[in-house]
């Protein structure tokens, strides 16, 4: 079995522990609650006859506090940006916050995640993509996008492990 370890951050509010919870019991709670620290958990997947074992780090807070102990992004295979395409405020400072992720960890893979899809329209969409680029759009609430992205996730990761 392999084991990758994917971070989930952004700024607060974002929907990170939503993806989470989505992913891991496919759960969904209207609820807002602040995540204190870091919640993990792993989830195994099959990727081309791999068993992979995804071990996912939510960190409380923005990347760029201080709060935010750097220790927490060690190892990390991949990292996933998430911001709320329903408060453009959230991917204001997404190169600012680009540009430490990959200084931080320049092998691992990084997605940008534009959450809460169930919540914007077309011209919010293409906003958000003008403007962040995300990889995907994904909604914790619905479950959109969300099992898709953790598994094209895993085949990139088993793929490097492979080549």
């Amino acid at each position: 079995m392999m084991s990758k370890k994917i971070v989930i951050t952004g700024q607060f509010g974002v929907g990170k522990t939503s993806l989470f919870n989505r992913f891991i019991s496919n759960t969904f709670n209207e609820k807002y609650l602040t995540t204190i620290g870091v919640r993990v958990d792993k989830k195994v997947i099959r990727v081309r006859q791999t068993e992979v074992s995804l071990i996912l780090w939510d960190l409380a807070g923005e990347i760029s506090q201080e709060k935010v102990p750097r220790s927490y992004f060690a190892g990390a295979h991949a990292v996933l940006y998430v911001f709320d395409l329903s408060r453009p405020a959230t991917y204001a400072r997404i190169e600012q916050d680009m540009t430490f992720i990959k200084n931080l960890l320049p092998n691992a893979l990084v997605y940008k995640i534009g959450n809460k899809k169930d919540l914007a329209d077309e011209a919010v969409l293409k906003k958000a993509y003008a403007e962040a680029q995300p990889e995907v759009f994904t909604s914790a609430k619905t479950g959109e996008n969300v099992a898709e992205l953790f598994t094209q996730i895993a085949e990139k990761l088993v793929s490097e492990e492979v080549e």
